[in-house]
């Protein structure tokens, strides 16, 4: 048999599956050999097993009375796709991360779930006909497989499915407890209904109309309690999407009025849906960001998102009604010349799903309208119709931005300014939306941008109330735009009970607010830009809602005994979808057409009874807004999870005033989907008692994304990337020049590489090396598979110090390392540790990699101590090749739990440092002294070294000075 030698030349004579091999090199043959024997050990030991304090996981009392660390990743969704290397950046890390805390000495918990309902499956078994449970659990046992080859240390029996009904059950039953809630301001918490209701039967909480409880049909008991719980169903606006067949929250609306999936057209309808009222704790999702260790821009995202503003509510009266404006400027109410209403506000739209027109729209325009006000229809009524239609196909982004061309209508009718008591003209326009505030606007044009374009497009009059800064005047007409301060006089601002004048912006705020309240047409109040949260999908993959409804359409919520209400079989399990472009449709649920199982015989507590259930299903976000629950105590059948274990994981501690995970990984793309739904599903359990922590995540950390080139043809089509030739300056396929973008990775631009691929080419512990060492986590880098090499020979080379590559044998010795090689040892083992504990994985490998040259450049065999410590170092980045190691070392322990190297002090630091010696500042000396040196004698070497005393020949010193170890500057006299 031949064999290589180990020189340069051979190393890098081509990729991993090219080289001719000795017979114990480190190849991908060997690797992928180490690889499978360790993930199989692993597995049959239960090593990656954290033990609860309790319970059917409880592990030995020393285990559970370690320090515990509870360790997650954002939850990946089973895509038919399977993973590209760019999905396993963020579990690589948290790996690396957990096995470094493992042998630090800490109890960690780290797996791995499945967010399994959603849209995706669902349309791929509506092209394929296949089922969503069938191919959806295909695509898990793919992803498991690909996961487990990198090498992942998960506790797999805690990992989940939000797909199997003994989940579900327990999303059911929180949907319930939420339903079963209301937000007492007084208690600032959420309570049982039932305390609200006994205030309601004691007469302490008056009823709508006045009327005593018990003289209440069931329905208006029903409708009153509506009206407090946290989930409840109602007629809104919604954000409606025929091409999908469904409803979408405004998250997952794109900014250009599409679906997020699909790209289909999105248009705002009124439908009867389940929403989370999460805007009652508002304040408390904003205040409890700051207990949080997130990063500054994702807390920023969800406080902007929240958007709690402080101002006052105004009544302006119109004809036989009155609309209320919030607004944060009362102090400007005198500068209000119109009044502009969002097209779907119900005094216009009507209570018929608007289909007809509200009580403020007249018959017929008043006389003198302006023909810019009208549109050019004949009635208010035309005109409100056809503004109406037109702002529908909009989304709220592109109604609030800023656009050239203001577009609006006049109702036909006039309201009050309650200050001035002028008549004011109302408006509909799309840049005012139903969802903010209160859906309609006091418009001050001169002094906000947006109304004074709208101001100009529609002739409508301006007056100054702020008085500007600069010279432009007090005559908004000869403005060229708004002005905006808050910091100026009040001007034009008297009336018969009431004046202004003078003051300052804050004065003049305080004064009227509480003259409104005075007089009983407003108040001072707080706003919020976070609306309530859409809870319905018209799908048929998402968990069953636990609603039942009687007769009289009062909903019911299912007794616990009867969860989980598990998903029927259905024939046709695709919601019906419907021209895109058409917005007078309404959806049609799957689970609408199984008779069967939507009028159904139950006995909830007062006989048996017929009710029909709820059809809609919850959005995909339910399952994972509180998934980090269910893997603390996965099998418990009677519990969501029991509170002694909660506490152990989760609960508060130092540091940590509002408990939760300790690190959280995952995209920033969810700051206000997923990780403020779970903040508010987190706060509820916590006010009701079943968890003792408030917070799910206490500290968040965003992973960058692994980029790659996109290769499009002259008509823009993606290329195979993995095809594409470089030559001459330039990238062809086929024979025709492509061009080259950086983009993501995906199936679709034909550019995504498989971890499948790397690991037969190089083996698993290369891509992880790879991926952690591209650059910092946080960053985006771009792939590139001709680099991935690197790493490879990064543990030839280890492999190489610790086993000879011809016979197989360690070639360690027991002798005492020299000095040179404690200080690489100890500086490695002190970079290393650090870099762990910050998720700096890309400067960890390069210490270890400076480390292994050190060794690799000593020519002489490696001193065991030393080769060990290297081994432990690697060991969470490298796994598999660290356990052969530690087992060829002689140890029949695995790496995983043994204890990570600790450095000693004496040899972290320099033996010398160079200290620069200066005689009128420019250097004469350098010298080479102990960094403890103190300035006395720093000062003596210094005026001592021949150098030195030849410069100063003779000459008189007027000043030392001295800054040990590294300067001395000697001024002569």
């Amino acid at each position: 048999m031949s064999e290589t030698t180990n020189s340069p030349a051979a190393e890098s004579a081509g990729g991993a599956a090219t080289e001719t091999t000795a017979p114990h090199r480190y190849t991908a043959a060997l690797a992928a050999d180490i690889e499978a024997r360790w993930q199989e050990f692993w597995e049959a030991n239960g090593t990656y097993e954290a033990p609860n304090p309790k319970g059917d996981l409880a592990g030995d009392a020393g285990s559970v009375a370690r320090p515990k660390k509870f360790i997650m990743d954002m939850f990946p969704y089973p895509s038919g796709a399977g993973l590209h290397v760019g999905h396993p950046l963020g579990f690589i890390a948290t790996d690396v991360y957990a096995r470094h805390q493992r042998m630090t000495g800490h109890n960690v918990l780290h797996t791995l779930g499945f967010d399994a309902f959603g849209l995706p499956a669902e349309q791929y078994a509506v092209q394929t006909g296949t089922h969503p449970r069938v191919s959806t659990e295909a695509n898990i046992v793919n992803m498991r497989r690909q996961l487990r080859r990198l090498g992942l240390g998960h506790d797999g029996r805690r990992s989940v499915e939000t797909i199997d009904p003994a989940y579900y059950k327990w999303t059911q039953w929180i949907f319930l407890q939420i339903f079963n809630s209301w937000y007492d301001p007084e208690a600032d918490a959420a309570r049982p209904i039932d305390t609200l209701v006994a205030q309601f039967e004691a007469g302490d909480r008056p009823t709508p109309d006045g009327r005593a409880w018990s003289g209440l049909s069931p329905l208006e008991r029903a409708n009153v309690l509506g009206e407090y719980r946290l989930a409840y169903a109602s007629d809104a606006p919604v954000n409606w999407c025929p091409g999908l067949g469904t409803v979408l929250a405004n998250e997952e609306v794109t900014a250009d009025g599409r679906s997020e999936r699909g790209n289909y057209p999105v248009f705002k309808a009124k439908l009867r849906q389940w929403n989370m009222r999460i805007t009652a704790y508002a304040d408390r999702l904003l205040n409890g960001l700051d207990a949080l260790d997130w990063p500054e821009a994702i807390k920023l995202q969800q406080r902007n998102w929240i958007g709690r503003s402080e101002g006052a509510r105004v009544d302006f009266p119109v004809g036989d009604d009155k609309i209320t404006v919030f607004t944060t400027r009362q102090d400007t109410l005198f500068g209000a010349t119109y009044m502009v209403l969002a097209p779907e506000h119900p005094l216009v739209a009507g209570a018929d799903n608007g289909n007809g027109t509200g009580p403020i729209v007249p018959d017929a325009w008043p006389e003198g309208t302006h023909d810019v006000w009208t549109g050019g229809h004949a009635t208010p009524a035309d005109a409100v119709a056809a503004y109406r239609k037109q702002a529908a196909s909009k989304s709220d982004v592109e109604r609030q931005a800023e656009a050239k061309d203001k577009t609006g209508v006049f109702t036909g009718a006039f309201a009050t300014n309650p200050v001035s008591g002028e008549q004011v003209p109302v408006f509909i326009a799309d840049y005012v939306l139903m969802g903010y505030g209160t859906g309609a606007i006091m418009a001050v044009p001169a002094h906000d941008t947006r109304d004074f374009a709208f101001a100009r497009a529609f002739e409508l009059p301006m007056r100054c109330v702020v008085e500007p800064s600069d010279d432009r005047g007090t005559d908004p007409s000869a403005w060229d735009d708004a002005f905006a301060s808050y910091d100026a006089k009040i001007v034009n601002s008297s009336g018969a009970d009431i004046s202004l004048d003078g003051l300052g912006v804050t004065e003049a705020k305080a004064k009227i607010t509480d003259w409104l309240a005075g007089q009983g047409i407003g108040e001072g109040t707080v706003n919020f830009r976070l609306r309530d949260w859409l809870f319905s999908r018209q799908r048929y993959w998402g968990e069953p809602f636990p609603i039942v409804y009687d007769e009289d359409g009062v909903a019911h919520a299912l007794p616990e005994s009867m969860l989980p209400l598990e998903l029927p079989e259905v024939e046709d399990y695709s919601p019906r979808t419907f021209d895109p472009d058409d917005a007078d449709t309404q959806p049609e649920t799957p689970l609408s057409r199984n008779e069967d199982w939507v009028h159904v015989d139950l006995d909830l507590g007062d006989g048996i009874k017929r009710y029909r259930r709820e059809t809609n299903t919850m959005p995909n976000w339910a399952g994972s807004c509180w998934y980090e629950m269910r893997y603390l105590d996965p099998h418990n059948s009677d519990a969501l999870v029991d509170p002694e274990i909660e506490q152990y994981w989760m609960g508060p501690r130092e540091g940590q005033p509002a408990g939760g995970v300790d690190l959280y990984v995952g995209g920033a793309e969810h700051a206000v989907l997923h990780l403020l739904y779970a903040r508010f599903w987190s706060q509820v359990l916590f006010d009701l008692g079943h968890v003792s922590s408030s917070e799910p995540f206490h500290k968040l950390y965003n992973q960058g994304m692994i980029q790659a080139f996109v290769y499009r043809d002259s008509r823009g089509i993606a290329v195979p990337a993995a095809e594409v030739e470089e030559r001459d300056g330039g990238y062809y396929y086929q024979g025709e020049k492509v061009s080259r973008v950086l983009g993501k990775m995906g199936k679709s631009l034909k550019n995504a590489v498989t971890p499948d691929e790397i690991c037969a080419e190089y083996g698993a512990d290369t891509l992880r090396l790879y991926e952690m060492a591209m650059g910092p986590l946080d960053v985006s880098r771009p792939w590139d598979t001709r680099a991935v090499v690197g790493q490879y020979r990064l543990l030839q080379r280890l492999w190489r110090n610790v086993v000879d590559e011809a016979t197989g044998e360690v070639t360690v010795v027991d002798g005492e390392p020299d000095e040179a090689t404690l200080r690489a040892l100890h500086k490695a083992i002190d970079g290393v540790s650090q870099d762990m504990a910050n998720l700096r994985f890309n400067t960890a490998i390069a210490k270890v990699t400076e480390l292994n040259n050190h060794l690799t450049k000593a020519g002489t065999p490696v001193p065991r101590t030393v080769a060990e410590q290297l081994v432990l170092l690697i060991a969470p980045l490298a796994p598999h090749i660290a356990e052969e190691l530690w087992r060829k070392l002689g140890h029949a322990d695995s790496v995983v739990h043994a204890d990570f190297p600790v450095a000693d002090p004496a040899y972290v630091v320099d033996e010398t440092v160079t200290c620069v010696v200066q005689i009128k500042g420019k250097v004469k000396a350098r010298l080479e002294v102990a960094p403890s040196i103190s300035d006395a004698d720093l000062e003596a070497t210094a005026l001592a070294e021949p150098a030195v005393v030849a410069a100063l020949d003779g000459a008189g010193i007027r000043k030392v000075i001295v800054r040990a170890p590294k300067l001395v500057n000697i001024v002569p006299a």
